[in-house]
């Protein structure tokens, strides 16, 4: 595929995609995926709607009532951009990292180096020094806009590498006060479609991060395929959930979804489930984006009459069980709709939603994309064997510089990681991570399935379930527990949920050890963490 002429005067990110024959096949199958060659992205989701909707409309609401105009939002866009151009001579092309929780600024901030042809990268504000090293290391940025509650560690990671200006505080230095002195006005810089405008590191488990690599084109297809066809939006809606927009996820569902379709959307900086139905409930949230723990913490805390005025309520970032599915329609007259996306693709590309929802499946191909399931050589295989997700879409893996690209793109396919079976009508159901299917005495156990099983216990809040190694059997099932309040974890609660588990499922996939914990290792987005329960095992084996 031909790239166009790029606007970047820095061709850092174009010099360091990967090359041709590693990029995954890219297709645009629907007439609302046929982008011009020139394109900025930001233009798009904030100067063409305020065009189109009216300067006035609410664009982005706080929790604690104010909000943000479309029109509002789009200056500080513009002095953002003027910022970066005027005060830190920022080219197109030149990296711009940006620190900070869910809110107005950082919205800006993000519209900001786009408008002014610059990359996005995108970080979690939990993040620690160390951490920030490395992903300046990969992407080596020419900026950082940090919220000033999160300065110690950012200028630790810098060390007057690169300057770290601060958001939000007293300083005449920070960026409120330098956008104050600044017009407003700024010309969108020319950007190719295919010039790279985010790079997104993924969540991922340990080692070096991966850093994916999306064009302009790619920020607006999520919205065109997953949104439009999927969640429908209007510009009446109103968007609220828990991801950070440093997660892609988050960035989809709370920015780039509302700002392409006119609609509103509630920044929260940090919630508990509970908090978060409140004031989504408060807001008018007509769509919520949060992961299933959070759907079940909010019914067993009491709290479901707080979703009953949202249209749409999606489930994403682990596995849907399909109890959780239908307590939240019992509870609620919703029917979740779940979805499989991932960073390297940007958004959600396997779902369904309405009359289409299967309960207990994650769903169809998003329209725009396509989806199989290959054998460990590459092979397609046929309905109802299990085996690896491939995805093709206009969307796909570019890693920066990295020979994991060798593995996630197989053929031209998407290799998502995760093990799924398709049946005869197209509907994908999940199995498990690939590296969390468990063998135990011959026999493939996902993982996910006995964590649907056990959660279905009334005495159980939360479970996460892996392998732990043993002799005699090769692995064996062991599954962390988190119980509701008031009760206790024993011995004899253990034998309990073990007996329980037999009566849902086939009794050889019970747990064969219980352990009670008071909480389950998560990242910041709120995606269970299994790989630190691995590494507990292997640190202490067998209780």
């Amino acid at each position: 595929m031909e790239l166009s002429r790029t606007a970047h005067q820095d061709t850092f990110t174009r010099d360091h995609l990967p090359p041709h024959e590693l990029w995954p096949t890219l297709e645009f199958t629907l007439p609302e995926l046929q982008y011009p060659e020139r394109l900025n992205a930001a233009t798009v989701l904030i100067d063409d709607t305020v065009e189109t909707f009216g300067a006035d409309r609410p664009a982005l609401l706080a929790p604690d009532g104010t909000s943000l105009s479309y029109g509002e939002l789009l200056t500080r866009a513009n002095q953002v951009a003027q910022i970066l151009t005027e005060d830190f001579g920022i080219v197109p092309g030149n990296r711009v990292m940006l620190r900070a929780p869910n809110n107005g600024w950082l919205v800006a901030c993000w519209l900001g180096v786009i408008k002014a042809g610059a990359v996005v990268v995108t970080t979690m504000p939990a993040l620690r020094a160390a951490e920030i090293e490395k992903l300046a290391a990969l992407t080596k940025p020419s900026l950082m806009l940090c919220d000033h509650r999160f300065m110690d560690d950012a200028l630790a990671a810098s060390a007057g590498g690169y300057p770290v200006v601060p958001v939000g505080s007293d300083s005449e230095d920070d960026v409120v006060a330098r956008a104050a002195a600044k017009s407003g006005q700024f010309t969108n810089v020319d950007t190719a479609a295919d010039d790279v405008a985010l790079l997104g590191p993924t969540s991922g488990t340990t080692g070096v991060p991966k850093i994916t690599m999306h064009f302009h084109r790619d920020i607006l297809a999520n919205a065109d395929t997953f949104a439009r066809h999927i969640l429908r939006p209007t510009a009446d809606d109103v968007f609220a959930g828990s991801p950070p927009l440093a997660f892609t996820f988050g960035l989809g569902g709370l920015v780039v979804f509302p700002l392409r379709f006119g609609a509103s959307s509630l920044l929260t900086e940090r919630t508990t489930p509970v908090e978060l139905a409140q004031l989504s409930h408060d807001a008018g949230a007509t769509i919520l984006f949060t992961a299933p723990t959070a759907y079940r913490a909010m019914l067993k805390e009491g709290k479901a009459d707080l979703l009953r005025g949202l249209r749409v309520a999606v489930s994403a970032g682990e596995h849907l069980p399909a109890a959780t599915w239908q307590a939240v329609k019992d509870a609620t007259g919703l029917e979740l709709i779940d979805g499989i996306g991932s960073t390297e693709l940007l958004h959600v590309f396997i779902s369904a939603a309405g009359e289409q929802i299967r309960p207990g499946t994650t769903g169809k191909a998003v329209p725009g994309y396509r989806a199989t399931i290959l054998d460990l050589d590459g092979n397609e295989l046929g309905p109802d064997e299990v085996g690896r997700l491939a995805v093709i879409g206009p969307t796909g893996c570019r890693y920066l510089d990295d020979e994991r690209q060798h593995a996630y793109v197989s053929n031209g396919w998407n290799v998502t990681g995760d093990t799924f079976v398709r049946d005869a009508d197209g509907y994908f159901t999940y199995q498990a991570r690939s590296d969390n299917m468990i063998i135990s005495s011959g026999y493939n156990i996902g993982g996910p399935e006995v964590e649907e099983a056990i959660i279905q216990h009334p005495d159980v809040l939360e479970t996460a379930v892996v392998a732990r190694p043993d002799e005699h059997r090769g692995s064996v099932v062991c599954a962390f527990v988190v119980l509701v309040d008031g009760v206790s974890g024993s011995a004899a609660k253990a034998k309990e949920l073990q007996d329980f588990v037999k009566t849902v499922i086939a009794p050889y996939k019970y747990p064969r050890e219980v352990r009670f914990v008071d909480e389950l290792p998560r990242n910041p987005s709120g995606k269970l963490q299994h790989f630190k329960l691995r590494e507990a095992l292997a640190d202490a084996p067998a209780s």
